[in-house]
């Protein structure tokens, strides 16, 4: 590609994975989550792809698959920590669980701390995400042509 794309390519990247991020970390508060997030992150390694081509992102491929493996590990564990908290939080003494405070009771909008595990959930699914759109996108460009490079 030409020198413009891939100086947008460089300017953009961050931009994306940063928006991602947000998307991920407000999942249970706005429209959204840990797989809308994954995937929008997840674009700025197609935008790499395209535009710095299949060498840039050959180096990806074991990162990537391991990121997924992980993540995987992640939201199971996260999933048994939510029910070992729910178990052991003691709600008539004003124990709050995870986060040590009591949440009042009905809506709480704008706090990102009133959803217990939900959104360590949310990361462990969007970087889960991210590690499996990754590794497809890596193993795109690996089969791509050879006249390219």
């Amino acid at each position: 590609m030409s020198v413009v794309v891939r100086t947008i390519a460089r300017i953009l990247v961050p931009v994306i994975l940063v928006f991602g991020g947000y998307v991920i970390l407000h999942g249970h508060l706005t429209p959204g989550g840990g797989f809308q997030g994954g995937a929008v992150a997840a674009s700025a390694v197609a935008l790499v792809l395209v535009a710095f081509g299949a060498p840039a992102v050959k180096k990806l491929k074991a990162p990537f698959s391991i990121l997924e493996d992980l993540n995987g590990v992640a939201f199971v564990v996260l999933g048994f920590l939510g029910l070992g908290f729910t178990f052991f939080a003691n709600s008539l003494a004003g124990m709050g669980g995870l986060f040590g405070t009591p949440v009042p009771p009905g809506p709480n909008p704008g706090y990102l701390n009133t959803a217990g595990t939900l959104p360590l959930m949310n990361w462990a699914v969007g970087l889960k995400v991210i590690g499996g759109l990754g590794t497809v996108l890596v193993l795109f460009g690996l089969v791509g042509r050879d006249d390219d490079r």
